[in-house]
């Protein structure tokens, strides 16, 4: 098998004799749905597209999701552990998946993982079935699924997003992802990215159960994290060791990507090596002297707050801060 590997800049190839690596969870049993059989699976396929276009020719005030959604295509249960392995699944997480068709994603991720969440689908028998699993699985007070409009549902209680769904749809809930996602939250998708979205990481791995349902003999996951906002003008406090002065920071942001310029000691100085990883912030300064500062830093309630290390002076490392501007 091969399995290829991208992740903060870098590619690794990765082979391995007969399969993939062992996923280590905890030995607890869970009853995941039976792939459906060719004749069933072109059955839902149908069903969902009849909904779709039924959905279709309603306005989008009365709450109709849009035709282009996608047709049932379950991802296969190694595609479902690798997504929540990537995301780092845990029993704090609430994990939100749009067009969750059998329920598989969030009843492994309650179940094997002990988080909580629930899945957005648009056909009724899909829904009663992934009820009933959980029901089943004695998980029903922790995930629930519903026949709901994607787009109208509120996904911001997500910490983890999972979405496989047709490109179009995909980049058409962009705008939705980046208003109601706090900051933080890890977006998986399954073979389809987001436009104008860096990933954190993304891996293409070998996945055979695909070819009748695709025609593909792969599988793509991209992970993404929601950034936090810092794009303006910021105060920042020093140590006394690194500044006696408040610092400015001009940051400009498009979307994951920060750079600047900062006032430090009379002088102005380009922001360097800046890298934004949901709330947390961090860059470094070049100071007088041929000095250079680095900051560690996380964004909360309107304010960064961390530490910054000056290499080579003693006393000259410590907490700062920083406020918007007004």
């Amino acid at each position: 098998m091969l399995v290829e590997i991208h992740a903060a800049g870098r590619s690794e190839i990765l082979r391995t004799v007969s399969n993939r690596p062992a996923l280590h969870v905890p030995s607890c049993p869970i009853a995941l749905p039976h792939a459906p059989s060719p004749r069933a699976a072109r059955r839902r396929t149908l069903a969902r597209l009849a909904a779709l276009a039924a959905a279709a020719a309603v306005p989008r005030s009365a709450g109709a999701q849009s035709g282009s959604v996608a047709p049932y295509v379950p991802s296969p249960d190694g595609v479902v552990a690798e997504m929540l392995r990537m995301a780092e699944v845990g029993p704090t997480d609430f994990v939100i998946d749009l067009g969750s068709g059998d329920g598989r994603i969030v009843l492994t991720a309650a179940k094997v993982y002990g988080a909580r969440g629930f899945g957005v689908e648009i056909l009724d028998d899909l829904v009663a079935q992934s009820n009933e699993s959980a029901r089943n699985q004695g998980i029903a007070d922790r995930v629930k699924f519903v026949r709901q409009d994607l787009f109208q549902t509120d996904i911001s209680p997500a910490t983890v997003l999972t979405i496989y769904l047709l490109p179009e749809t995909v980049n058409q809930l962009s705008d939705k992802l980046k208003t109601q996602l706090r900051p933080g939250t890890r977006v998986l998708t399954h073979d389809y990215p987001i436009g104008g979205w860096l990933p954190e990481a993304h891996q293409r791995f070998d996945q055979q159960e695909k070819v009748k349902a695709t025609g593909v003999a792969s599988a793509t996951l991209y992970l993404y994290r929601v950034p936090a906002r810092v794009g303006g003008r910021w105060l920042a406090t020093l140590p006394p060791g690194v500044s006696r002065q408040r610092v400015t920071l001009e940051l400009r942001q498009q979307w994951q990507k920060v750079d600047g310029m900062a006032r430090i000691d009379d002088r102005e100085v380009p922001i360097d090596a800046v890298e934004l990883r949901g709330e947390q912030l961090s860059f470094r300064l070049p100071l007088a002297r041929g000095r250079l500062a680095q900051f560690e830093g996380r964004v909360r309630d309107g304010r960064i707050a961390g530490t910054v290390a000056l290499a080579g002076g003693p006393g000259a490392s410590g907490p700062w801060s920083a406020v918007p501007a007004r």
